[in-house]
């Protein structure tokens, strides 16, 4: 079961968070595998995928929102674009675009960064948005501020949290087809609202506390992919920081925990395709003798036979009643 463990360091200003998406992770990947029209992300791009998964869980638990923070990279290799969506009660759903061949061992620079066009979004789409009011959003390129390319999406984060965020933060991440899963650590906030954590809490004053985050930041850079994807929350934690006194909150899992969800409906996917128009849609269904649309998100797949698309675009008062329909 898919779970996120919140902590802190007792008389330290420094707050933790270890997630590990197991059940949530790989229900992302069975849809997409099961999709007749995509097929199975490539090793890489689900590498990808799934750190950033793990990275917005951990972004959404650190903050009090109620609505979605969405990650999404972009750029000029042969994945077009990578999201990630966690909901304000860690709902969680990704995707990723892929429009060219993967290589083998393809690492963030190749995938979506290869002539140095690479953006990384974060997104607080708030629910319930006014109309007119836009949603937060902070952006960087793959690159730091000399201008090299940033090799790892933890390095991605950590400097965008450097950048738009004044939040100092450790993550390390990893993913298999098995868990995504990831370490973050971070210097309690300064005060003020401009900041995704909205916190109220200040950063503690002195080289004291610095260098009290410098020693727990080496710890946790010291965790491997294998162990980081094999071992229990309660084993990693041990491990790294058994000579701290850490206060650690209840886990959340199952109904409170991360899990998988998605909000598409053959509603809404009707209602996509109603907002092609009668003339495309009949061209789609004259040449291909039906439409098929699919979520991005979750693979699911509608079909619509002509039957259905002369009643979609049909009124109502002119339809006639479906046999077993009761009038």
């Amino acid at each position: 079961m898919s779970e996120l463990h919140k902590f802190i360091f007792d008389g330290l200003p420094v707050r933790g968070q270890l997630v590990r998406l197991t059940d949530a992770w790989q229900e992302v990947l069975r849809r997409r595998a099961a999709n007749t029209q995509t097929g199975a992300y490539p090793p890489p791009v689900a590498e990808l995928l799934g750190e950033m998964a793990a990275a917005a869980v951990l972004m959404q638990g650190n903050i009090k929102f109620d609505g979605a923070l969405v990650m999404q990279i972009a750029g000029d290799g042969p994945v077009k674009v990578a999201v990630a969506e966690v909901q304000s009660d860690l709902r969680l759903r990704a995707t990723a675009s892929v429009v060219g061949a993967v290589a083998p061992g393809a690492r963030l620079t190749e995938l979506v960064n290869a002539r140095g066009q690479g953006r990384c979004a974060i997104t607080l789409d708030a629910r319930g948005r006014q109309p007119g009011q836009q949603p937060y959003q902070g952006v960087v390129p793959l690159v730091d501020e000399g201008g090299a390319p940033i090799g790892t999406l933890a390095g991605v984060i950590e400097h965008y949290m450097r950048q738009s965020e004044q939040l100092d933060t450790t993550l390390v991440l990893a993913a298999d087809e098995q868990v995504a899963a990831g370490l973050l650590l971070q210097r309690l906030p300064v005060q003020g609202e401009a900041n995704l954590s909205r916190s109220s809490v200040a950063r503690e004053e002195g080289e004291g506390g610095e260098d009290d985050y410098r020693r727990l930041a080496i710890l946790a850079r010291s965790l491997q992919r294998e162990e980081l994807l094999g071992l229990d929350a309660d084993t990693i934690l041990r491990r790294l920081f058994w000579e701290e006194k850490l206060l650690r909150f209840p886990p959340l899992a199952g109904g409170e925990g991360p899990r998988f969800a998605c909000s598409c409906s053959r509603d809404r996917m009707t209602a996509m395709l109603k907002g092609l128009g009668v003339e495309e849609a009949g061209s789609i269904l004259a040449e291909q003798g039906r439409i098929e649309v699919g979520c991005d998100f979750c693979g699911r797949q509608e079909r619509f036979d002509a039957v259905d698309v002369a009643r979609l675009f049909t009124p109502a008062e002119q339809q006639q009643p479906q046999p077993g329909s009761v009038q």
